[in-house]
């Protein structure tokens, strides 16, 4: 793991979204296509409007959430719906939506057909994750009643997870999909969670489901 703290946040925004266009940019020269996966929620918001308006071949991009809650593009809560105002706009509007979501009653209805459209973009080309004050990362959470299979090196790429204190079920890309990138980024702000980072080193991945991606991450940090 290689840790690169910021002394501000906008900085850290601009010089991410910079590092990740690059990689991006450095794969599509040795392959017709690149696969970027990325996480919901509002901290990566500003990476995702200064990548949007980036010069690239988005045409050639596919992009992937990390995980999705289990819940329609019209609910707030929708990753898909975040990530269709802050990145699919601008210049990255040409770029391909791999779905983590499909109209079913539960995730267990489509996860086949899901399952086969992720496999189809493997290995991700460059993975952006955020993480949790628990530790967690995508929907790897502390006491998810799926957390061990996810974790397994045999796990499937896709699994269903129900975690306590979340109101939805959710769908996750497993540890092994996330470790097989080929560049790693963690994006992280604030005290909390830089504690969290450092109490993690110490726990199994079990206990802190961010360690089973770590290795050769690259941490980005901003207070």
């Amino acid at each position: 793991m290689e840790l690169r703290e910021y002394p501000d946040r906008e900085l850290l925004f601009m010089q991410l979204a910079d590092r990740l266009a690059g990689d991006i940019r450095e794969t599509l020269l040795t392959h017709e296509r690149a696969s970027f996966s990325v996480p919901g929620g509002t901290t990566p918001g500003p990476v995702f409007d200064i990548l949007s308006a980036v010069d690239l071949n988005w045409d050639r991009v596919d992009v992937l959430l990390n995980d999705e809650r289990w819940v329609p593009e019209t609910s707030e809560r929708s990753n898909t719906a975040l990530l269709r105002r802050r990145l699919l706009t601008g210049r990255a509007s040409e770029a391909r939506l791999i779905p983590l979501y499909a109209p079913a009653d539960q995730p267990e209805d489509v996860l086949d057909t899901l399952s086969k459209t992720v496999e189809s973009v493997l290995p991700l080309s460059v993975l952006l994750l955020g993480m949790g004050a628990d530790m967690h990362t995508a929907s790897l959470f502390p006491g998810a009643d799926r957390l061990e299979d996810a974790l397994k090196p045999d796990a499937p790429v896709l699994l269903p997870m129900r975690a306590p204190g979340a109101p939805e079920a959710r769908i996750t890309l497993t540890a092994p999909v996330l470790r097989g990138a080929l560049k790693t980024h963690v994006l992280i702000v604030g005290d909390e969670k830089r504690e969290a980072l450092e109490k993690s080193r110490q726990m199994t991945p079990e206990e802190a489901p961010v360690t089973a991606v770590l290795g050769d991450a690259v941490v980005h940090w901003a207070p």
